[in-house]
C-alpha cells in the first residue's frame, strides 16, 4: 500500500492457489522446472549454472511481447526507446 502511494503504481496481489490468476509467473515457473526438475537441489548448482538458465530464459522470444525478447524489452524501456509490441 505504501509503496503503491509512494510511487503511483498499483500493485495486484493474486491469491492462494489461484494458478490462473499468475498466468506468467506459472509459464516462467514451467520452463524453469525444464531445466531443473522438481526436488532439483540448488545447492549443488553453480552460480555459472544458474546464470546461464537465466540468460537462456531472457533471450527466448515470448508471445506476450509480440515475440521479442524480455532482455530486448527491458533494454529498449531502459533507453527509453520506442517500443513496437
Amino acid at each position: 500500500m505504501i509503496f503503491s502511494l509512494l510511487t503511483s503504481f498499483l500493485i495486484f496481489f493474486a491469491h492462494p492457489y489461484h494458478s490462473w490468476e499468475r498466468g506468467s509467473n506459472e509459464s516462467l515457473n514451467g520452463l524453469v522446472m525444464q531445466c531443473f526438475p522438481k526436488g532439483s537441489d540448488f545447492r549443488k548448482l553453480s552460480k555459472l549454472d544458474l546464470k546461464g538458465v537465466q540468460d537462456k530464459l531472457n533471450s527466448r522470444p515470448r508471445k506476450r511481447f509480440n515475440f521479442k525478447s524480455p532482455i530486448f524489452v527491458m533494454n529498449k524501456l531502459l533507453f527509453n526507446q520506442k517500443l513496437h509490441l
